[in-house]
């Protein structure tokens, strides 16, 4: 019976995605973020077309984004200023936005990415990285990319950014990449951002990517690759404060969200953390998370609140992930109301997991984890319920699973896997580990439920 609830729980989510163009409204006394940054209207509205832009498919329009910008940027009118991006298939290269403006695709309007990748700009790396994500060196430019912005709303009538991403998909597998994947939308340093009623389609890389922001809305959006395109994650805060993802649904290649700080060596060094981070409403499938943080985490991670997800078809419903040699913190984390549908682990919290950006981090910076609250979690064809695997010399602490039923798959119920972890757990089915059974003096965890 309680599977069959879930599964309907689903489907209606799933349902409602797609009857609104993929993401989700907020029903009416829902919490909602979306008051962090007000939607602003704009003084003054131009079209792509007021710049030379044709939508057919097949004309460059990659000057005409970028005197668009440029006119933006020098007019600088009371208020700012709309880019209108009509229905039609506007081919063009990366570009730039810029402070004070809105891009707005119209219903039907797809801005779509050149395949010409051999003229795509290149870019420093990260420095809380040290290095691109994936090879030594810079990295190449997000698709739509900002640096030090203000004020800056994405935003339309489900129009569509296409990265065609399978040429790039295609080098990675390849082995014959020079440098990084672009991601799809990259906003670095920048404040006050808005990102609603879009749909990403195919990103390269990470789809939307806000980076050293803060004061960041995401909701009512629509992110889909294949579950086979590499690295597809669906949106990554990383070292951000003040972020809201919300009311979206997501189907990628790889985690639906991560959050992340930065990398070993560098993220510590750079030492910007992510924090105020809230995850509500998102309903989505993957081969790896649904809900992730790290594993790179070296600039700390702490308050952060992810209720009401609907996780299916995934490889690992919820995942907390750091590494010796990552040094900074995960702490203060809440994961509620959460329902999982043929997934193959219900949770894992790992101390070893990712890799490292080269031979120079120290072995000796340990991250502490310290209050994770897993509560309120369902789950049907879960295949194995869970792991918490912390660190021998920094062991996970105040870990509280609480009101935890998993309905598990597999024939003989595989346990839960624990080690170096201590806190409490209260009404987990299957049964979670001793060292997390007692809640004496654990008042953390008895006030979870």
């Amino acid at each position: 019976m309680a599977g069959r609830l879930l599964m309907a729980r689903l489907l209606l989510a799933i349902l409602l995605a797609l009857l609104q163009g993929g993401a989700f409204v907020a029903a009416e006394g829902d919490e909602t973020c979306s008051g962090i940054v007000p939607m602003k209207k704009r003084g003054e509205v131009v079209s792509i077309t007021d710049f030379g832009g044709v939508g057919d498919g097949r004309t460059l329009n990659t000057e005409a984004f970028v005197s668009a910008v440029a006119w933006i940027e020098q007019r600088n009118a009371p208020g700012g200023t709309l880019l209108y991006v009509p229905s039609g298939v506007w081919l063009t290269g990366a570009f730039n936005l810029t402070s004070h403006m809105t891009l707005f695709l119209a219903q039907g309007a797809v801005i779509s990415a050149t395949q010409d990748t051999s003229s795509w700009p290149l870019i420093d790396p990260l420095p809380s990285y040290g290095r691109g994500r994936e090879l030594p060196g810079g990295r190449y430019m997000s698709f739509i990319h900002g640096n030090k912005l203000h004020d800056v709303i994405i935003t339309g009538e489900n129009g569509t950014i296409d990265g065609q991403g399978d040429l790039w998909w295609n080098m990675w597998r390849r082995r014959n990449l020079r440098f990084t994947r672009p991601n799809l939308l990259e906003l670095m340093h920048s404040t006050d951002i808005i990102i609603s009623n879009v749909v990403f389609l195919n990103s390269p890389f990470w789809n939307i990517h806000p980076v050293y922001c803060s004061n960041v809305v995401v909701r009512n959006v629509t992110i889909l690759a294949p579950h086979d395109s590499p690295n597809t994650d669906g949106v990554d805060p990383d070292s951000s404060l003040n972020v809201c993802i919300e009311d979206s649904y997501i189907s990628t290649g790889d985690d639906l969200i991560a959050i992340k700080s930065g990398w070993d060596e560098y993220g510590m060094a750079y030492a910007h953390p992510s924090s105020g981070i809230t995850v509500r409403r998102i309903t989505g499938s993957g081969p790896f998370a649904g809900f992730a943080i790290g594993s790179e985490t070296s600039g700390g991670i702490a308050n952060v609140l992810a209720e009401n997800l609907n996780i299916f078809n995934t490889g690992i419903g919820i995942h907390i992930k750091t590494n010796s040699g990552r040094g900074g913190f995960i702490r203060n984390i809440t994961v509620s109301d959460v329902n999982l549908w043929n997934v193959r682990k219900g949770l894992r919290i790992a101390g070893n997991a990712g890799d490292h950006p080269d031979d120079r981090y120290n072995t000796n910076a340990l991250p502490v984890v310290d209050k994770l609250t897993i509560k309120n979690v369902w789950g049907v064809r879960v295949l194995q319920p869970g792991s918490i695997q912390g660190i021998k010399k920094s062991p996970f602490t105040q870990i509280c699973l609480s009101n935890i039923k998993l309905d598990i798959a597999a024939v003989k119920a595989v346990p839960w896997i624990c080690s170096d972890v201590s806190g409490g757990a209260l009404e987990v089915q299957p049964a979670a580990c001793t060292n997390l059974t007692s809640t004496n003096g654990m008042n953390f965890c008895t006030g979870a439920l």
